[in-house]
């Protein structure tokens, strides 16, 4: 298998390649529970990119809900219970921090 060099522009930086290369395969796949995995995974990879990008920021899942769905060309919406339920955790369980007592 001959691995082949994405040569499109970063439409966001703050994201980088690898996430819009996930997007794009993510795109690629029919419909189903392999696809909304994915989508859940590359949700969080930006939520923790946003949060390094803006730390002063509170990255909610509004704003990762339409990103991912500007850069998916309307194909990902987060849509499904899964992608609610892990997005909803807090930023600090996300960074691996623990909570001060």
């Amino acid at each position: 298998m001959e691995l082949h060099r994405n040569t499109t522009p970063i439409q966001m930086r703050n994201y980088g390649r690898i996430v819009q290369d996930m997007i794009g395969y993510a795109c690629s796949l029919p419909v189903g529970p392999e696809r909304d995995s994915l989508e859940v995974y590359i949700a969080q990879c930006m939520r923790q990119r946003n949060l390094i990008w803006n730390r002063d920021q509170e990255a909610g899942i509004q704003r990762v809900r339409e990103d991912l769905l500007r850069l998916s060309g309307g194909k990902l919406k987060g849509e499904s219970a899964v992608f609610e339920q892990l997005m909803a955790q807090p930023n600090a369980q996300l960074m691996g921090k623990k909570k001060k007592k």
